[in-house]
């Protein structure tokens, strides 16, 4: 015979309806009676029928992530807090990786919205407002990070780019040097366009203006980041300085700095967008800009918390032409070894290829 709901709680000493709530993870539950109820459900091997608990409850207790990459280390960060909260919270999570294709992201957007979702967390190429607006009106709570469209009636959990490019610049600067070269994403991305204006704006605070043959801009990608290195290097030789703002591009910057012999920071200085930690380990330590990546998880959760569990389970916005609010997680620079002032550097630094 099937174990059914009513043979747990009977095997735990609860009644039938406290049984369903420690097995959806209500937090009307306490711990206790949550772990004796579990462990009554193990012993008799019984299995939570969630399409059965999703159409009593209008509640399904998964929630979606959906990210570009897991190339991206802050990706990896949020990924984990938002395993963790959705696990304390009593909530499965079911993960797509989109490669940042707009058409494999709606997809997948809609394929979790059949699935029930009660909400959705978005790393996404900001391509797809339309159709998360749309699951908005239905319901189902949206946040996007990092990257949002600017149409987008979903909150956005946003790092403070602008600000953490300019404090890196301005280190750079402040250390002597001027011919900083610069590695970011394109400008059809928040971080893209964002990091080139800080780099842009303290530039123009010290009278220095862009020199274009000091810039390359392009997908998130290792191989662009080692291409652009490369191209950095055989263009312009007087450069002292390299801010690597795009994060998947440093994975092929650090690479090509070691194959074409350039020694950092003795004859490039070099400051990083992101933090890893190996990035701590690596010879010599790299100074980043951290832009808080567990931090943003833990925002973003709270905010799909709160439209998960509003009593009503209303919309949180109709989707007619109001944009989202926008959170912002500050950015700190971390100063390390591979960044020194341009006198203390090596006249000569070798031409890549």
């Amino acid at each position: 015979m099937a174990i059914t709901l009513k043979d747990v709680a009977a095997a735990a000493g609860v009644s039938r309806s406290t049984a369903s709530r420690a097995l959806s993870g209500s937090p009307l539950i306490s711990p206790e009676t949550r772990l004796a109820v579990e462990e009554a459900a193990g012993r008799l091997g019984y299995r939570l029928n969630r399409a059965a608990s999703a159409l009593r409850s209008k509640q399904s207790h998964v929630v979606g992530l959906v990210l570009n990459n897991l190339i991206n280390a802050s990706f990896h960060t949020i990924a984990e807090v938002v395993q963790r909260r959705a696990a304390d919270e009593g909530y499965q999570v079911m993960l797509c990786i989109t490669d940042a294709d707009p058409r494999r992201e709606e997809s997948f957007l809609q394929t979790l919205a059949a699935y029930g979702v009660d909400g959705l967390i978005v790393i996404g190429t900001g391509k797809n407002a339309a159709t998360t607006n749309a699951l908005l009106t239905e319901g189902i709570g949206v946040v996007n990070v990092i990257r949002a469209a600017t149409e987008s009636a979903a909150p956005s959990v946003l790092a403070s780019d602008r600000e953490g490019a300019h404090a890196a610049t301005s280190h750079l600067l402040d250390l002597g040097h001027e011919r900083i070269g610069f590695i970011g994403g394109l400008p059809t991305a928040n971080s893209g366009r964002e990091r080139f204006a800080g780099y842009e704006t303290a530039l123009r605070e010290r009278g220095l203006q862009v020199d274009e043959s000091l810039v390359e801009r392009g997908p998130f990608d290792p191989a662009f980041g080692a291409e652009a290195v490369e191209r950095l290097l055989r263009r312009d030789r007087r450069m002292t300085a390299l801010f690597a703002a795009n994060h998947e591009a440093v994975f092929g910057v650090l690479p090509t700095l070691v194959s074409a012999g350039v020694e950092v920071p003795r004859q490039l200085s070099l400051v990083c967008y992101e933090d890893i930690p190996w990035l701590r380990w690596w010879q010599p330590s790299v100074t980043v800009v951290d832009n808080g990546a567990r931090e943003l998880g833990e925002l973003a959760m709270d905010l799909l918390l709160q439209q998960i569990e509003r009593a009503d389970r209303s919309p949180v916005s109709d989707g007619s032409g109001r944009t989202g609010r926008a959170y912002r997680v500050g950015a700190q620079l971390v100063v390390r070894s591979s960044s020194t002032k341009p006198g203390e550097q090596a006249p000569n630094r070798p031409a890549a290829g």
